[in-house]
C-alpha cells in the first residue's frame, strides 16, 4: 500500500538546523555575551538561561532525522536494520492530520479565524490536529478537553510526554500499531528540526538587546526565560463543542459562503478528494453539494453540524474514522460558513 510522498522542505535545510542541536547546544559569543540572532533556535537560547533539559531532547544524526521524516510523511522507513519497516498505519499517515509548517499569523493565540487566510496564503491545508512546527517546544500536549476523553492511564502518560503523545497517537489517533523505540527517537530527531527559532517570534531589535544583556542573577535568568515563552503558546489548547440544538436554525450566526469555499477547498477535500485518505469521496461537482445540503438538517453523523464536533469513531469492522474539530481549530461561525457555501453551490 504506497502513499504518496512529498518532502515540504530540503532534506540538506533540514540538516543544518540539526547540527545546532548535535552540537551540544553551543553558544556563539562575543566578548562572553551570546550572540542571539533570527536563526537561534529558541530551546537553545532557554537552556542557556537555566532551562531545565527537556525529557524528549535527544543527540541526533542526520540519517535518524531522515528517518524521522520519512515515517511522519510516508509512514514508514528504512530502518537501522536496513529493512523497510512496516506501516506505522494502514490508514493514515501523521501528516493526514497535522501540518509540518507554521500555521498561526500570532503564535501566541490559537485562532482559527486568523488561521485559515493565514494556511490559505501559504498553500497548505486547514487541519484537525495542531501543526508539528514548534512541537517540541510545547510543554504539554493532548491537552484540555483531550484529557477527559482519553482519560485515565494512557492520557496520564502522553499529556506532560512528547514520547508517550507520539506513541498515543500511533495506536489511537491512527489506529495503527505501537511504535519502536528508534521509531520514536526518529520523529522525535525530525521534529527537533521543526522547533521555533527567535526570529519566529517577531523580536524587536530592543527584544534582542534584552536577550544579550542577560545577568548573571539567576532570578534575572528566571525573568527572561518566562518572559520568552510569552511570545509564544505552551500548548495547544482543545475545547470541543456541541452540535446546535436545532440543526435547521445552526448556532444562529450569518455565513459566509466565500469563507466557506476556503474551509472546503482546504480542509473538506484535504482528505475527501479523490485518492485521499477518506474513502467518502467530495469534488466539487453539484452531485457532492446537494448530498451534504441533504444531511445538514438530520440526525446524522453525515450532518456538518455533527462531524465537525463530533467527528466518527473506530469500530470493529471499520477502524478508519474522522477526527474531529475543536474549537481552537475550527469556530462555529466557520461551521456556519461552510454551510453557507453548501447551499450556495448545491443550487
Amino acid at each position: 500500500m504506497e502513499k504518496h510522498f512529498d518532502f515540504h522542505h530540503s532534506f540538506w535545510g533540514v540538516v543544518v538546523v540539526l547540527l545546532l542541536l548535535v552540537s551540544g547546544l553551543s553558544v556563539a559569543l562575543s566578548d562572553g555575551k551570546p550572540e542571539w540572532t533570527a536563526a537561534t533556535p529558541v530551546y537553545q537560547v532557554l537552556r542557556y538561561l537555566g532551562e531545565p533539559k527537556a525529557d524528549h531532547e535527544l543527540r541526533s544524526t542526520e540519517r535518524l532525522v531522515k528517518m524521522g521524516e520519512e515515517i511522519v510523511h510516508r509512514g514508514y522507513t528504512v530502518g537501522p536494520d536496513g529493512k523497510r519497516s512496516r506501516y506505522v498505519s494502514k490508514y493514515y499517515v501523521c501528516t493526514s492530520c497535522h501540518n509540518v509548517q507554521r500555521e498561526d499569523p500570532d503564535l501566541r493565540v490559537s485562532d482559527p479565524e486568523a488561521r485559515l487566510p493565514y494556511v490559505k496564503a501559504k498553500g497548505i491545508p486547514f487541519l484537525q490536529g495542531t501543526t508539528f512546527r514548534g512541537i517540541v517546544n510545547r510543554e504539554s500536549w493532548y491537552n484540555d478537553d483531550y484529557v477527559k476523553k482519553y482519560g485515565g492511564e494512557a492520557i496520564g502518560k502522553a499529556h506532560k510526554s512528547l514520547r508517550e503523545s507520539i506513541q498515543l497517537c500511533a495506536v489511537q489517533c491512527s489506529q495503527g500499531r505501537p511504535m519502536e523505540r528508534w521509531e520514536i527517537d526518529a520523529v522525535l530527531a525530525y521534529f527537533w528540526t521543526l522547533q521555533w527559532t527567535l526570529g519566529d517570534l517577531g523580536l524587536s531589535e530592543e527584544d534582542y538587546q534584552k536577550l544579550r544583556k542577560e545577568s548573571s542573577v539567576q532570578r534575572d535568568k528566571e525573568y527572561l526565560r518566562s518572559w520568552l515563552k510569552t511570545f509564544y503558546l505552551q500548548k495547544s489548547p482543545a475545547h470541543f463543542f456541541d452540535a446546535p440544538p436545532d440543526k435547521r436554525k445552526g448556532y444562529g450566526l450569518k455565513g459566509r459562503a466565500a469563507v466557506g469555499k476556503d474551509l472546503y477547498e482546504l480542509s473538506c477535500l484535504h482528505c475527501h478528494k479523490a485518492g485521499g485518505v477518506s474513502h467518502y469521496i467530495l469534488d466539487e461537482g453539484k452531485l457532492s453539494f446537494k448530498h451534504l445540503k441533504s444531511k445538514i438538517e438530520k440526525d446524522s453523523h453525515m450532518s456538518l453540524y455533527q462531524i465537525i464536533p463530533y467527528g466518527t469513531y473506530a469500530i470493529p469492522g471499520h477502524r478508519p474514522y474522522m477526527p474531529h474539530y475543536p474549537l481552537e481549530r475550527m469556530s462555529k461561525q466557520q461551521v456556519e460558513d461552510l454551510r453557507a457555501f453548501v447551499e450556495r453551490m448545491s443550487k
